[in-house]
């Protein structure tokens, strides 16, 4: 597709920035559709004077928002949907006219890969493993938006833990409870779970060999999710894998919350196998 000047721009806010996958996967994205749309990257450490610049520029549809900006930048959109007002961040701006909105997708995200790997809910017990905002994403999803019937968070920061768990037992019709993240807690959990999800950055690279739960603990009843993305395949999964375990790499979450941010700006379908090949291509 030439860029010409009526050329959409979308792109990630963030410092830093030279890591991201986001727009290998979207220009293909918009490639495979036909779509006059581009994807940058954007350095950017004064967020608070990089939004507006959104509203002013007219080609701009949104941006990807990613760290440290996720929390601050909701104070300089015009709305924030319901789900990312309870988690207190947002990943994504849409404008429509000069009107910005705030989005977080990570939610959808999530439970997408968890539909995708026929994951059942109804009544479930689930595991959550990290308190930030990763985990406060998956957490208010969880709890907000399908039928489990508990979520025990463990987590290290005592008042980021607490400060959640308050949050969520405010909104959530499930049962909450919180506990300080270490071996005692976690086989506690981990015996009564169907389904953990890992939400901190261990295990991520350049310390793969790193996982937060011993391979002992798990047990093939257990469901484990990761939502670490590079490398695809975790210390944690390889464990849970050996235990018999069924497994979701991070690599779901991940394209699946890329999925929803192309679908808010396009008004279209993402072609999901498209941006799968090139993100897995880049981290194999």
């Amino acid at each position: 597709m030439e860029i010409n000047t009526e050329t959409q721009v979308c792109g990630v806010l963030g410092h830093p920035v030279r890591h991201s996958l986001s727009p290998a996967i979207h220009n293909a994205a918009f490639q495979h559709l036909g779509l006059n749309y581009v994807y940058l990257a954007f350095p950017v450490e004064d967020v608070a004077h990089a939004i507006p610049g959104i509203r002013a520029l007219g080609n701009l549809r949104g941006c990807s928002i990613t760290i440290p900006h996720k929390v601050s930048a909701m104070a300089h959109v015009d709305t924030i949907d319901p789900a990312a007002q309870h988690i207190g961040a947002i990943n994504t701006i849409v404008k429509s006219d000069h009107t910005l909105s705030g989005h977080n997708t990570d939610v959808s995200g999530a439970l997408r890969a968890l539909e995708r790997a026929d994951v059942a809910l109804n009544g479930q017990q689930v595991v959550m493993l990290g308190s930030g905002g990763a985990a406060r994403a998956v957490a208010f999803g969880l709890a907000l938006q399908t039928p489990i019937a508990a979520l025990t968070l463990l987590a290290i920061d005592d008042a980021e833990r607490q400060r959640l768990a308050d949050d969520l037992r405010a909104n959530a019709a499930c049962a909450v409870d919180d506990h300080p993240l270490h071996a005692d807690t976690m086989q506690s959990a981990l015996a009564r779970a169907h389904l953990v999800i890992h939400c901190t950055p261990v295990g991520m690279d350049p310390h793969p060999d790193h996982t937060c739960i011993p391979g002992e603990l798990l047990r093939p009843h257990l469901t484990v999710m990761d939502i670490v993305y590079n490398p695809m395949d975790t210390h944690l999964l390889k464990d849970a894998r050996q235990a018999g375990c069924r497994t979701i790499r991070g690599l779901e979450m991940f394209l699946h919350q890329a999925a929803a941010q192309f679908e808010l700006w396009t008004g279209h379908p993402a072609p999901l196998d498209v941006m799968r090949r090139v993100v897995e291509a880049l981290l194999s």
